[in-house]
């Protein structure tokens, strides 16, 4: 039986996470992982979240999840969500500037809201369906066409470093890079289990997914 492991650090809905993979995969165990031994057990691994960066990484270091986390990016199927996304990069600028796992190049922005900076004034945070073009083929985009509209709500947004990482495109304001992937990595900055059937079809191809980018 496939185990996957949802990080339970203190921050995030995880229920609603939990009960989407429950959906998507019937037969798989689905373990809310709060320490270091469960997340190495797991054959897979999903990092949601909401929040502060900063919250998020001290709470990670608190737990002693920090160290599992990193290590499940590299050697498992390892989905991030939202906060599990941003908190991937190297920095944020949150918060005055709070390093993240820098296990994906580039650093996280707030949005700008001072006229002048976009070509038109952003509601922040960043709320409700918008389109994530995708930029270039995965395992996890199976089933779902290029263009479909996900669910979102944050005030920050990943300003990547390497092109090469950034799988979907999302336009607001301008585009910001709302699907990233890297090795068994694959990282969304909407919520996949608020996206009805295309997060669900997201959820599923994870669940599946075993690792490899083609």
């Amino acid at each position: 039986m496939t185990t996957v492991a949802v990080l339970d650090y203190g921050m995030g809905n995880l229920r609603s996470v939990a009960k989407a993979l429950e959906h998507v995969a019937p037969h798989a165990r689905v373990v809310l992982a709060r320490d270091a031994r469960t997340v190495a057990a797991a054959d897979r691994v999903v990092f949601p979240g909401q929040g502060a960066i900063k919250g998020c990484v001290q709470a990670l270091a608190a737990g002693d999840l920090r160290e599992a986390v990193v290590k499940a990016a590299r050697n498992q199927p390892f989905l991030g969500i939202c906060l599990g996304l941003q908190a991937l990069y190297d920095r944020s600028e949150e918060g005055g500037g709070v390093p993240g796992l820098a296990l994906l190049a580039g650093m996280v922005r707030r949005f700008p809201t001072a006229a002048g900076l976009m070509p038109t004034r952003l509601k922040v945070p960043h709320m409700g369906w918008n389109r994530v073009h995708q930029r270039r083929r995965h395992p996890l985009w199976a089933g779902i066409p290029d263009a479909t509209r996900f669910y979102f709500v944050h005030s920050y947004y990943a300003d990547t470093a390497d092109a090469a990482e950034t799988v979907g495109v999302t336009e607001y304001g301008a585009g910001f890079t709302s699907a990233a992937a890297y090795g068994n990595i694959f990282a969304v900055q909407f919520h996949p289990e608020k996206s009805q059937r295309a997060g669900l079809q997201l959820l599923q191809n994870f669940m599946v997914w075993d690792g490899r980018a083609d």
